[in-house]
């Protein structure tokens, strides 16, 4: 949904960012040549602002999306704003947009960081400029099921990332190659698509935009991050949530065929937050999992929201208000 607001910040190459400005919220311009359009040299973020009760309006561990956008922009040799200037943008563009965060308990302010190579060549190169923006959108549920447990199914044509890609980054040209397989799944029924390791096929890696984990009894396992892997805020959050839960967390290679001893699975991220499985189809064979109150995902999922809402006490200094 167009807001009013957002932001924008330019360096050339070679330099750093300087002070950027806010806009109006429109269309920016592009050469034809522009690095992004002809090589894909661009990387984003995705977080979100919650809006207490009383008015207040809280961000989530922002400088975790600006430090991983550095990452991101050095693997796609580009320049980045710093942490201080990543933190600053989004927080003028969300004052900008003030009137645009949904109220308490209806939803929240999706808040997109992009960084481009605006700048036009046309031989395979680094651009010459790049450009910095921030935009906003209020937001609800991610997926169409809102709530209700959502059903997976085990891509075997396609990969989503393999060993020294960019699948551990937040790269724009990981998306698209995805939506094939994604496309085809939903035309089945299913929800979205669990993918497995390009090397032995075997491996559970992540779903198509977000990471997954498995539970069996007091034991919740993650894929380990090994480059082909998001390092997700939220995955990193709930990992951090569970352990202070007293669960035994560990990031290991998690084999498909151990999903028919799980009790639950789960997955997380920006826009699905944590997000319930119910099924996983994998060669023809339908695998369910345990759902609803008194999983362990619930009480992850009401933790995670109770201190991004400020219902919870942010006792792990993570959520940083915008005044």
């Amino acid at each position: 949904m167009p807001t009013d607001y957002m932001y924008l910040m330019k360096c050339s190459k070679g330099e750093d960012f300087e002070q950027g400005q806010l806009n109006r919220y429109g269309n920016i311009e592009l050469g034809p040549a522009a690095g992004v359009l002809n090589y894909g040299q661009a990387v984003y973020e995705g977080t979100k602002v919650h809006r207490k009760e009383d008015g207040r309006l809280l961000l989530f561990r922002p400088e975790q999306n600006a430090m991983r956008m550095k990452f991101g922009a050095e693997r796609m040799c580009m320049p980045s704003p710093s942490i201080d200037q990543f933190v600053d943008a989004v927080k003028q563009t969300v004052l900008a947009n003030k009137r645009w965060v949904p109220p308490p308990g209806k939803g929240s302010l999706y808040i997109r960081p992009l960084l481009m190579g605006s700048g036009q060549i046309l031989g395979l190169g680094a651009a010459p400029e790049y450009t910095f923006l921030v935009y906003v959108s209020p937001v609800g549920n991610y997926f169409k099921e809102g709530f209700a447990p959502l059903n997976l199914y085990v891509e075997k044509d396609f990969d989503r990332a393999s060993r020294g890609g960019t699948g551990g980054i937040k790269s724009i040209t990981n998306y698209a190659p995805g939506l094939k397989a994604l496309t085809k799944a939903k035309n089945r029924g299913f929800s979205d698509v669990l993918y497995l390791d390009s090397v032995n096929r075997k491996n559970i890696e992540e779903v198509s935009s977000c990471n997954i984990f498995i539970v069996k009894g007091n034991a919740i396992s993650t894929p380990a991050i090994n480059g082909t892997i998001l390092p997700g805020v939220t995955r990193r959050s709930i990992i951090e949530i569970a352990r202070d839960h007293g669960y035994q967390v560990e990031e290991c290679v998690i084999p498909i065929d151990e999903l028919i001893d799980a009790d639950e699975v789960f997955c997380t991220g920006t826009a699905v937050g944590v997000a319930s499985i119910g099924s996983i189809t994998y060669e023809g064979k339908r695998i369910k999992f345990k759902t609803g109150a008194q999983t362990v995902s619930q009480e992850l999922y009401s933790t995670l929201v109770g201190i991004k809402t400020g219902l919870i006490e942010d006792k792990m200094g993570w959520i940083v208000e915008i005044e």
